[in-house]
């Protein structure tokens, strides 16, 4: 238990690109059907973690998005801090 613990915290500290490599990988690997029943299980439940790891990403980047600030025309003219100070 604690190994899977262990394995999926490791996903909060991986990239967009990394974790979406690898989801797209499990999902090949599930989809061609040919995984035994357990490990099925321990790959979905991981291709879980890395689903919610690359929303939380992909959310981040949209609120940074849309603190660009923009003049009355709409041109961008910078950006404000997510936080804002």
């Amino acid at each position: 238990m604690a190994k899977e613990k262990e394995n999926f915290s490791d996903v909060t500290a991986l990239p967009f690109e990394k974790a979406l490599s690898e989801l797209e990988q499990i999902v090949q690997r599930l989809e061609k059907g040919d995984v035994a029943l357990e490990e099925s299980i321990k790959i979905y439940e991981r291709g879980e973690a890395l689903k919610k790891r690359c929303d939380a990403l992909l959310a981040e980047a949209e609120a940074r998005v849309e603190k660009i600030t923009r003049d009355a025309k709409g041109k961008a003219t910078g950006t404000e801090p997510l936080d804002g100070k």
